[in-house]
């Protein structure tokens, strides 16, 4: 993990809120979450030289929710099965609706 300087993330994931006002560490899960679920592959990549792979791993094996497609994306980035990751788990015992 690299105390020194502040990841280099977009603006943009971070529309919601203050940007200048983040704390990195102590708000490490939203940041990584947030990431992963808005950011593009550049976003990521600081992500990961900023936090490591494990405390990425870690963070997004335990996430509530990421839409579908950044699920197999987190899956490759942590050569992780999708069956270990808690936000696939909920989406198999949540099925959404039928579509019509």
């Amino acid at each position: 993990m690299n105390n020194n300087q502040n990841p280099v993330l977009n603006r943009r994931i971070f529309w919601d809120i203050v940007f200048e006002n983040i704390d990195y560490q102590a708000k490490a899960n939203f940041v990584i979450e947030r990431v992963f679920e808005r950011g593009d592959v550049e976003d990521i990549r600081n992500c990961r030289r900023y936090y490591g792979n494990e405390k990425i791993t870690s963070v997004l094996l335990n996430t509530k929710f990421l839409p579908e497609t950044r699920m197999y994306l987190a899956s490759a980035v942590t050569n992780k099965p999708l069956k270990d990751f808690r936000c696939y788990t909920l989406r198999q015992l949540n099925p959404e609706l039928f579509p019509y």
